[in-house]
């Protein structure tokens, strides 16, 4: 049987894009997972599918030169408003994340953005490896243990308590930049509304993003699915996803900034 750990073919570009994005506008995008997704979740709305390799362990899956080695065969760099580590799964898993991130400062001079789902926030290692990073990104779709089961599904091992200390532990240390994104799906009771918004208040992260998932869920892995424009032409292999409207989202970023300190941003 091949080994999941180790069957990442390098024919998988690490780097891909650049792609539009709302929060970020003209992004690069590196990934340091690479062709087998891999990620401490399996979210209900995740845009790869079902996650091919469930874990919380850390590791070196896509080795820092072939990365280093991709940006490089991009020069001349595009005009880029930032790049951002994201791609196969949760980065923060990758043991060499510090290495890419000292070779993508040394290569391009635009502010890089580091997407995590936060299970790996509470250790030294990854507050370390992200110290230096311009932004941030922290997930948190979920109020509590049920809500997190029921959104994120995450290894067996991982608890609503212990994420939500990491992002404490990290907010309370973190010298830079950071915001709290949400993806929102069903709509949310008033008691978790009123509990996120004193999250929020307690974290005090510079901004939140709320999002809506934009296209139904692939139901098989799609490579391509790191990017933003996915065309599927087997409809048997795509889940919709009955989500929350853009009023509702409008309507709650409105009252967050009301009752905290952060800033809102949500799609229009």
């Amino acid at each position: 049987m091949t080994n999941v750990l180790t069957d990442r073919s390098t024919s998988c570009k690490a780097v891909y894009g650049p792609v539009e994005s709302w929060r970020f506008g003209y992004s690069l995008g590196v990934d340091p997972i690479g062709a087998i997704s891999t990620c401490s979740f399996n979210c209900a709305y995740c845009q790869l599918g079902n996650i091919q390799h469930h874990t919380q362990q850390r590791q070196v899956f896509v080795p820092t030169e072939q990365i280093l080695q991709e940006l490089a065969a991009l020069a001349p760099i595009p005009d880029l408003n930032v790049v951002t580590l994201s791609g196969s799964g949760e980065p923060t898993l990758a043991l060499n994340l510090d290495k890419i991130l000292t070779g993508l400062r040394q290569q391009i001079p635009c502010p890089i953005v580091v997407l995590t789902n936060a299970t790996l926030l509470g250790t030294a290692g990854v507050q370390a490896d992200l110290e230096s990073v311009d932004l941030v990104v922290v997930k948190l779709d979920a109020v509590s243990a049920d809500h997190l089961q029921r959104v994120n599904r995450p290894c067996s091992d991982i608890d609503f308590d212990t994420i939500l200390a990491g992002i404490c532990s990290f907010a309370a240390s973190h010298r830079g930049k950071w915001a709290l994104q949400t993806m929102m799906l069903a709509p949310w009771s008033e008691a978790e509304r009123s509990r996120y918004i004193q999250l929020v208040q307690e974290l005090n992260p510079a901004e939140v993003q709320l999002n809506i998932p934009r296209r139904p869920r692939v139901l098989e892995r799609r490579l391509d699915a790191r990017g933003n424009h996915v065309v599927v032409e087997e409809p048997d292999v795509l889940r919709s996803l009955n989500c929350i409207s853009n009023a509702t989202v409008r309507e709650f970023a409105q009252e967050i900034e009301a009752q905290t300190n952060s800033w809102v941003r949500y799609p229009v």
